[in-house]
């Protein structure tokens, strides 16, 4: 009964999506790649590329875009950037299951998979980066910064949703960030004192750490530090553990002050 049903949910499809000449041989169904396999290879054939064939495919049958992205990347692997931009497009939520399983393929490195997958849909990074963090969590500081790079408007985001699934590596989450894109040390350290108060001083002493060279961003660290509520004694504590002098930190308070 299975079988018959695949072999009449492909039927479906080709006729839906394009006219297959009545000489044309039936595809050989004898299990669900197969079938899956013919059929791709059936639009590839009508002039058609693989990313157009898997976004057509997801668009009209979201049911099917897992297995779709599944055999497609096995039938080409180096087209991995086409396919998984063609189905993120076609299908933004199911981001998350096409990352895993583009992941499980190691048909190109973790960094290269999240980069095309956030390029593809940028709204969904928090998704991409999670769901590539779980699948490979010895690359979280690389997942974290090509994250940041490709998607610097999102960093606040990109740290917030790795640091609530691996809350053990915020000081490294936050490393990455601002190594990466210096310039959203305030933005980062604002997320991360949101949802993780109780560790005020090690975000606000290693975000003034990594920008170190930046001092103009140890300013807007310890100005964020403020307008979210930490005392001035914590403040001033926090910052000289990372390396800020008394003076810029007395600056940076003033102007808060002032505002």
């Amino acid at each position: 009964m299975k079988k018959i049903i695949k072999v009449a949910f492909i039927a479906t499809l080709v006729s839906s999506v394009f006219t297959v000449s009545a000489q044309e041989a039936e595809p050989d169904v004898s299990n669900d790649n197969h079938a899956t396999s013919s059929f791709v290879k059936r639009q590839v054939a009508q002039n058609m590329s693989i990313g157009r064939a898997v976004k057509s495919i997801a668009s009209n049958y979201p049911q099917e875009t897992s297995s779709v992205v599944s055999t497609a990347l096995d039938m080409y692997p180096d087209k991995y950037q086409e396919i998984i931009h063609a189905a993120i497009s076609a299908q933004p939520m199911l981001t998350e299951d096409i990352v895993k399983i583009a992941l499980e393929k190691e048909i190109a490195s973790c960094t290269a998979i999240v980069k095309t997958a956030i390029n593809a849909e940028p709204s969904y990074v928090d998704f991409v980066v999670t769901a590539a963090a779980n699948s490979t969590p010895e690359e979280l500081n690389e997942i974290v910064r090509v994250a940041v790079i490709t998607e610097p408007d999102s960093a606040d985001f990109i740290v917030q949703s790795l640091a609530q699934q691996h809350p053990n590596k915020i000081v490294d989450i936050l490393t990455s960030a601002i190594d990466a894109v210096p310039l959203v040390g305030e933005y980062v350290v604002e997320a991360l004192l949101a949802i993780f108060p109780n560790d005020a001083e090690s975000v606000v002493s290693t975000a003034v750490r990594e920008s170190g060279p930046q001092r103009d961003n140890v300013r807007r660290i310890i100005e964020t530090a403020q307008n979210f509520g930490l005392d001035e004694d914590s403040i001033y504590k926090y910052a000289k553990e990372g390396g800020a002098t008394d003076e810029e930190i007395t600056a940076a308070l003033k102007i808060v002050t002032e505002q």
